[in-house]
């Protein structure tokens, strides 16, 4: 084989793949990372979608693993321009009628949580003290959960089972072990009664990499996105672009060869071992000690290796990976002129500054009906949604006196309607879900907006290479989490395929801002090629 040659090729520029290259560069390595579009970061970006000046977050927005992310850290991001805000109310749900909004506060601010719950149940209030301070004492121990990878496996043992360590987390807290075999749905209820509560946990639940609300067995998911994850939300100063030109920067300060614009045709196969990569111009980058994929599981072991390439195990595992619907979003962006002021503002103005705002439902039913539609193929028909306004706390994302929204549709999978009907979408879902804002906060017209865009998860599939539009590059459903994710073959990074390693989303833990997929590679890799443990931090024990 001829072509530039490097020690380790990774293929995919997202945060994971950046993390992945950055690490390894610190250990001496000499990396390449081959990045298909000509913007770095994948869903980490930012983008003028409705007018000039206005900051949108099209994907990633909400930055709940900042203070435990080792690279955040172990680069000292914010010294490279990743400045981060935390707002003091983080989630918050408004009411058609009126009534007083339900509203969480940052992690450490139990009691005005509390406080909020209490106007529609003492019970709940008293549930969310003892529960979300368990979770805050126990945040180390669900930071080494995800920033430690699988334990390897092979198919002549056990297969690895969740539950149990599901049945451990729901001991850990002080409740029943069986509330692991129930559903998100049925474990928000077992504790929580007020109807207005439950709606906003619903949402909450479902927003933040939970399965189906209704799936048995993924009551994991509601110690981790209803306890663990809200409170912690952070943003960043000027849009998610600069998380992403941070990391970027790390990787060219550790001597990373950086190629754009860079997209992977194949990977090259030398007597059964990943030898590099063929792009689609027909350029080859070789690889002397390993290929590292951090885009899709399909992408990578199905287009780019090969199903001829592939034992039927790994073939049969790989093609019934499931994706979506659960993850599949569609983003509402609007420029304003003034942000939204809801009617329960009356009761209590906090609800106009949550940073997450839950509008379009007046029940946990609503919610739940909301989400089953995509399951069912159909676009919702209630036009609901979840929105934040950065520019209430950083005015560099709007231009002066103005505003910018953006939000998260749930949506079917991409390939459940046709083109058309996705253009269809976008022509006239913004305006249905307007028309239902102005209900619950009468100053959201169209007077209000100087324009707006949908972006839908056709969009999201062919920009971002996320098929079906699932953010989390695969279903978090109980066969395809932990030591299941994407299957048991592969989830301790290295595939069947000597050289070639996965570290993308479709592995633990999943989809969202962690960081962790690329970072659980690399401590598989540095003791694969005997490199020195980079990872490692005195004042960390993950």
């Amino acid at each position: 084989m001829s072509g530039t040659e490097h020690d380790v090729v990774i293929i995919g520029g997202g945060h994971h793949g950046l993390t992945c290259a950055a690490y390894l560069a610190r250990a001496g390595v000499d990396v390449c990372i081959l990045e298909g579009r000509h913007e770095w970061g994948g869903a980490v970006y930012t983008a003028e979608v409705t007018a000039p000046g206005f900051c949108h977050n099209i994907h990633a927005n909400f930055m709940e693993f900042l203070h435990i992310m080792p690279f955040f850290a172990d680069f000292d991001l914010p010294s490279l321009g990743a400045r981060t805000i935390h707002p003091e109310i983080q989630a918050g749900m408004a009411f058609r009628d009126g009534r007083p909004p339900v509203l969480i506060y940052q992690s450490d601010m139990i009691e005005e949580t509390a406080k909020s719950f209490a106007v529609y149940s003492k019970r709940d209030a008293d549930a969310w003290r003892e529960l979300k301070a368990k979770a805050n004492m126990f945040e180390l121990v669900m930071a080494a959960a995800l920033y430690t990878p699988p334990a390897k496996w092979n198919q002549s043992e056990s297969l690895p089972n969740p539950m149990l360590a599901t049945q451990s987390s729901f001991s850990m807290f002080g409740l029943d072990e069986e509330m692991a075999f129930k559903t998100v749905r049925d474990c928000i209820d077992e504790y929580f009664e007020a109807d207005e509560v439950r709606a906003l946990l619903y949402r909450v639940a479902i927003e933040f990499a939970a399965p189906s609300l209704e799936w048995p067995g993924s009551g994991y998911f509601f110690l981790f996105a209803c306890l663990f994850m809200p409170g912690c939300w952070r943003m960043m100063v000027g849009g998610t672009h600069r998380l992403n030109g941070a990391m970027v920067t790390a990787c060219i300060k550790e001597g990373v060869t950086m190629r754009e614009s860079s997209r992977v045709k194949r990977i090259l196969l030398e007597g059964g071992r990943a030898a590099g990569v063929e792009l689609v111009d027909g350029k080859r980058v070789l690889a002397r000690r390993a290929v590292v994929s951090a885009v899709g599981l399909k992408d990578t072991l199905l287009d780019m290796v090969g199903a001829a390439h592939l034992s039927d195990y790994t073939r049969r595992r790989a093609t019934h990976f499931k994706e979506g619907p659960d993850q599949v979003l569609g983003s509402v962006a609007m420029a304003l002129h003034e942000p939204p002021k809801y009617k329960s503002a009356r009761w209590d103005p906090g609800i106009d500054r949550a940073w997450y705002q839950v509008v379009g439902y007046d029940s946990a039913k609503d919610v739940l009906d909301y989400c089953r539609a995509g399951h069912c193929d159909r676009v919702p028909e209630l036009p609901a949604a979840a929105v934040w306004v950065n520019s209430l706390w950083d005015a560099t994302q709007a231009p002066a006196g103005k505003h910018n929204l953006t939000g998260w549709y749930f949506f079917p999978k991409a390939s459940a309607l046709s083109e058309a009907e996705w253009e269809e979408v976008r022509a006239t879902y913004n305006d249905k879900f307007l028309r239902l804002y102005g209900e619950f906060a009468p100053n959201m017209t169209r007077e209000n907006v100087i324009a707006d865009y949908l972006h839908t998860p056709l969009d999201q599939e062919r920009g971002m290479r996320m098929r079906e539009g699932d953010f989390g590059h695969g279903a978090m459903s109980l066969d395809q989490v932990m030591g299941l994710r994407p299957f048991a073959g592969v989830a301790h990074h290295g595939t069947e395929i000597p050289g070639l390693y996965l570290a993308g989303s479709c592995m633990h833990p999943g989809g969202g801002v962690t960081a962790a997929c690329g970072y659980n590679a690399v401590k598989v890799l540095c003791q694969d090629l005997e490199l020195p443990p980079v990872w490692q931090n005195p004042r960390r024990f993950y």
